[in-house]
């Protein structure tokens, strides 16, 4: 009869020990693969994030800016109705007539009411007549010699210039002094 050894206590402490520092090893071996895995998930994940926060607040300025400037073309087409208003006051504002004066005192309301509206929605007329020419808000029509005032001063306007929240919408249509 062959005998067959089996292992005594200290041969299989000895086995197990083996198997448990091999299983360490795997394990060991297996966190450092996963490390430089997991520090690129965490690099994507703050790129994602800051990201995603770039995204929402570009959203935010573009929706304020939306609110702020969206009217713009509407505004830019109602300053020809504002422009024939102030033509039509200009021109029967010192008529003689107790009709027109009533006409004009009608007209000159509504005109009034109508720029109040615009100025609440942002809307500010540029005031150039007696001001330096400033080629932001200004458009030179002409230049014409005015002794008595400054050079590069604002004399005459032709169209008013106006300005939505900051921005220039239109500018002004001037005449500019040019002192030789």
């Amino acid at each position: 009869m062959s005998e067959t050894t089996e292992p005594t206590g200290t041969e299989e402490e000895k086995l197990e020990t083996e198997n448990v520092e091999a299983e360490v090893l795997d394990t060991k071996e297996n966190v450092a693969e996963l490390k430089p895995k997991e520090e690129d998930f965490k690099s994507k994940f703050y790129y994602l994030a800051a990201d995603m926060e770039n995204l929402r607040k570009r959203h935010d300025r573009e929706r304020e800016q939306l609110i702020k400037f969206g009217n713009e073309k509407v505004l830019s087409g109602l300053l020809d109705v504002i422009d024939n208003l102030e033509r039509t006051t200009a021109a029967i504002e010192n008529d003689e007539d107790e009709k027109v004066k009533n006409i004009f005192v009608g007209i000159d309301m509504v005109r009034k009411q109508f720029l109040d509206c615009l100025k609440n929605n942002g809307l500010e007329t540029i005031e150039s007549v007696g001001k330096d020419f400033d080629p932001n808000f200004h458009e030179a029509l002409a230049q014409q010699p005015a002794p008595d005032k400054r050079e590069g001063e604002v004399i005459t306007e032709y169209q008013k210039g106006y300005v939505l929240n900051g921005r220039l919408l239109r500018a002004a249509k001037v005449v500019v002094a040019k002192n030789d």
